[in-house]
Formats: structure tokens, C-alpha cells, sequence
């Protein structure tokens, strides 16, 4: 098919595989993917009083920081979803773009980290269901050492549990919940913003002051400011789940770079408008309690809405993690798919598994549903959970599209990228623009790693393997992947034959 129009069209016959997957994904399904990854709802609700208690209302300044930079770093990512939108996109585009083993290194990091960021967003649970009713603290009062910390455990184990059953039984039922939990989520997230923007008491000077935050600190308000980031970057992250779903996706080539970008785009201007809007309406910015987990964004909610309201947002703001839970936990399935059909993960032909009633890989999404809870019980007496599961999630994740846009500077310098096909045939492409734009999304990548990875103890805690726990946990898990690579995985790296394009003519119904 030589114009590369037909809707079922993603390329997958050029990269060697046989379509297996179900096809049946729309326009606002895609959408609703990548929105529900980034979660407007789950992300500024989560870590809101991190940055706030850190830094105060002047962290506020990360948000669009952080927005310029992950958009970069996107419309990369929407060029290559423009020509290769397929299951496990970061690691099929950084093999392709790069080499075997950048590839294998940049699926292992983006692996492991969704499924440490899927243990880190079912803990907003305890955020949120606990002020619904008391008796969703399962464990003590709350006011024990570990009560919090212990009941998160309890709480998101039981949401892994459910995004396991959902995304094991097909993409159709995952898509329809996730369609609604979206649709709600933007809603009650504009009618939040709303609601807080007419209660405001006072003006947008609030967020060109220090307030006294970074007073006695080596770096001034700057290194407070580089801390507090954190709660930023850890929301504008996994809009490239829309390109991932590609393979289940109709018209893909088309449909999956405008999801991404609509997605990262609606994430900041919605969730930007409720920050705002949250610390210009909040009765009193030095209470203690909106920079604390106690507190934070929620608080602020239940103090300015009347009545019943703040409970029937905070009920929406459930829904949104639940969905957030849903696309993360089907993001690392469709990665654990894309790698074990190319034999690069232990047990690829198990994992690599279609279900034939579902129409989608079945054990992936029962392996990871197990190791996200078991990431949660092996620290369930850590205070500090939220943020070193946050924080070591994030900072891989940028790894892992370091090793998209990196190996993808270096083709456009070489003049290979991107494929005049493209720009002919009608798909994204950036044009002239590109090159700036991609140098840009690389010294992002490298500067907020640096800056997320930096030991802190204020966002790891003590003693110094946790001080220092970006580098060590990181560090130990690329390892231990880099072992298994060099010891059996790249001698037995390739196409499985049971997922490959069976016929030469198959492989070129695929071509573009």
C-alpha cells in the first residue's frame, strides 16, 4: 500500500511483525490514553504540598518550566509516532534510532520505571479515600508513625489488583473505562478551576515572592526552587502511551501524534489554571497543613468548596487515579509485550503471548500487577515512600527518553532524519524547526535528571544509600538488566518467529 493511508497502516510489517493486537481504538480513546498517563487530577493532587512546602507559591514557575521542556521532548516523540507508532514506542524507537543495546537499556529503564511509577500513583489512594470516609483508614488513626504509610500499601494493592483483572480480560473494556474516567476528570478538573478561580482572595503577586523559602540555604530560593520542581515533573510525564497503543489503534500514523500533543496540552493548561487558581483562593497560605501530606491541594479543595462539593470532587479525583493507574499499568504491558516478541526480556515467548479470546498479551499484565504490589509491601514501613518511588520512576523515565531524542539528534545531524515520506504523505513532521527543537529536548533530559537524581535528603531521606538512592537503586536495577543482556539476551535478541510478519508479501502490506 504504497500512500500509507489506510487506517490500519503503523508500520509494523517495515519493523519485521505480524498484527495480533486488537485494532479497534478511536480518536478519543488515544486521547484519553496519554491524558489519563499524565493525569491532570492524580499528578497536581499527589505532590502539591511537596512543591508548595517546599518552595512555596513561587514553585508554581516549574509548571511552565517543565512544560516547555517535556514538550520538546513530545513533539520528538510525535515525529516518530508519525512513522513508527507501535507497541513499546521508547524502545522500538531508541533500537531503531540507535543501536540493540541502546534500545534494550532504554526498554529496561522505561520497564521498570512504569512499573515503579504504577506503585507510586495507586498511593494517592491514601490522599484522597480516607477524607471520602474514615473508614478507608484501614490501619490505626492516621496519626501513627507508619499509619499512613502502611494504609497507602493496603489501598493500592487492592487498585493493582483490579487494573490487573481489567487489562487482562482486552483493550476494549480497559479503553471504555478509561474513556469515561477521562471524560469525567476533565470535567470536574475545569469545573475545579473554576470554582477556585471565583473564590480567589488575592492576586498574582503571590508568585513573584519568596515568602522566605531558601532563606539560609547555600543555593538562595534557587535550590529550593530545583527541589520543588519535582512536584512538576513528576505529572508531565507518558504522553508517548498514545503512540504505545498504536498497534491497537486505528489510523495510527495520524491519530497518535495529535493525541499526544492534545494531551500534553490540555494536562497544562487545566492543571496549571487549578494550581493557580488553588493558591490565590486558599484562606490562609500559612497554614501548616497545605504543605504537609495531611493537607496539600486537597485541603485547599475542601476549605473553598461548599457543602457537599469538595467530597464530590475529591470522588472525581479517585476516578482519575484509578484511570491514571489503568493506561500506566497498560503502557508497561504493551512495553513488556514489544520487548518479549523480540525475545529481549526472560521468558519472551510466555510474555509474548496473545490471548486469542482478549486479544492481548494476559500474563505481562498479571507479572506486573505482582511486582508493582510487591514494590509497595517491601516498603511498607517507609514514610518516605511517596516521594523515592516518585522521584527514582521519574528520573528513569528520563533516561529513557534521553535514549530516544539523543540517538534521534544524531540522525538528524547525519541528515537521516526525519523521512521525507513524512512531510509527503501528509504526517507530522516539525520541518526547519526540528533541530532546535531536538538539541533542546536533549539538554532538558540531561538537566532534570541531573537535577531529580541529586542527593537530597529532604526528598530521599537518610542514611546515605537513600541520600544517594537515585544513583544506587537506579544503578543496581540497570545493572542487574545490563548482566542478564550480556550474559544471555544479546545472544538470543530477535524477532520471535511466532510474532513475525509471516510472508514477504504481509510485511509489505505494512510498508508506507
Amino acid at each position: 500500500m504504497g500512500d500509507g493511508d489506510e487506517p490500519g497502516d503503523s508500520g509494523l510489517g517495515e519493523l519485521g511483525y505480524k498484527q495480533e493486537l486488537d485494532r479497534s481504538l478511536g480518536k478519543f480513546a488515544s486521547f484519553a490514553a496519554g491524558v489519563s498517563y499524565i493525569s491532570i487530577l492524580t499528578g497536581t493532587f499527589q505532590l502539591f504540598y511537596f512543591g508548595f512546602g517546599t518552595a512555596g507559591p513561587a514553585y508554581l514557575w516549574s509548571w511552565p518550566m517543565v512544560f516547555v521542556g517535556q514538550m520538546a521532548v513530545a513533539l520528538c516523540f510525535m515525529e516518530l509516532a508519525a512513522k513508527y507508532p507501535v507497541a513499546g514506542s521508547v524502545y522500538n524507537w531508541a533500537k531503531l534510532l540507535g543501536s540493540r543495546i541502546v534500545g534494550w537499556s532504554s526498554g529496561w529503564l522505561m520497564l521498570t520505571a512504569s512499573i515503579v511509577t504504577l506503585s507510586a500513583v495507586v498511593l494517592a489512594l491514601q490522599l484522597n479515600l480516607p477524607r471520602l470516609w474514615s473508614g478507608f483508614q484501614i490501619v490505626g488513626d492516621g496519626s501513627g508513625e507508619y499509619d499512613f504509610a502502611t494504609n497507602a500499601v493496603i489501598l493500592g494493592t487492592i487498585m493493582i489488583a483490579f487494573t490487573t483483572a481489567v487489562n487482562a480480560f482486552g483493550v476494549k473494556l480497559m479503553a471504555l473505562i478509561n474513556s469515561t474516567g477521562v471524560f469525567v476528570e476533565l470535567i470536574a478538573a475545569v469545573l475545579i478551576a473554576i470554582i477556585l478561580a471565583a473564590n480567589i482572595t488575592r492576586g498574582p503577586e503571590v508568585f513573584f515572592s519568596t515568602h522566605g523559602y531558601g532563606a539560609g540555604e547555600a543555593g538562595g530560593y534557587l535550590s529550593v526552587f530545583l527541589v520543588a520542581s519535582l512536584a512538576s515533573g513528576y505529572v508531565m510525564y507518558g504522553f508517548d502511551t498514545a503512540s504505545s497503543l498504536g498497534e491497537e489503534t486505528v489510523d495510527p500514523r495520524r491519530t497518535a501524534p495529535k493525541a499526544i500533543l492534545r494531551a500534553i496540552l490540555a494536562s497544562f493548561v487545566i492543571g496549571g489554571a487549578i494550581l493557580v487558581f488553588a493558591v490565590m483562593a486558599a484562606p490562609d497560605l500559612d497554614d501548616p497543613l497545605i504543605g504537609s501530606s495531611e493537607g496539600g491541594l486537597q485541603y485547599i479543595v475542601e476549605q473553598v468548596m461548599w457543602g457537599p462539593l469538595g467530597k464530590i470532587f475529591l470522588v472525581c479525583i479517585v476516578i482519575a487515579v484509578t484511570v491514571c493507574s489503568l493506561a500506566v499499568h497498560a503502557a508497561a504491558i504493551r512495553l513488556t509485550f514489544a520487548m518479549a516478541r523480540d525475545n529481549a526480556l526472560p521468558f519472551g515467548e510466555r510474555l509474548a503471548h496473545v490471548n486469542p479470546k482478549h486479544q492481548t498479551p494476559v500474563v505481562p499484565a498479571i507479572v506486573i500487577g505482582l511486582l508493582a504490589a510487591f514494590i509497595l509491601v517491601i516498603n511498607i514501613g517507609q514514610p518516605q515512600i511517596f516521594t523515592v518511588l516518585t522521584s527514582i520512576a521519574i528520573i528513569m523515565i528520563y533516561l529513557a527518553y534521553l535514549m530516544v531524542t539523543g540517538p534521534l539528534l544524531k540522525k538528524r545531524l547525519q541528515g537521516q532524519w526525519p523521512p521525507k515520506e513524512l512531510a509527503e504523505s501528509g504526517y507530522f513532521t516539525m520541518g526547519r524547526w526540528g533541530l532546535a527543537v531536538n538539541i533542546f529536548a536533549v539538554l532538558w533530559g540531561v538537566g532534570m535528571a541531573l537535577n531529580l537524581a541529586w542527593p537530597r535528603p529532604e526528598v530521599y531521606g537518610t542514611p546515605w544509600y537513600n541520600t544517594w538512592g537515585a544513583f544506587v537503586y537506579i544503578g543496581i536495577i540497570l545493572g542487574l538488566g545490563l548482566l542478564w543482556y550480556a550474559v544471555k539476551g544479546r545472544n538470543h535478541i530477535g524477532c520471535l518467529a511466532s510474532h513475525a510478519a509471516s510472508t514477504k508479501d504481509e510485511a509489505e502490506s505494512e510498508l508506507p
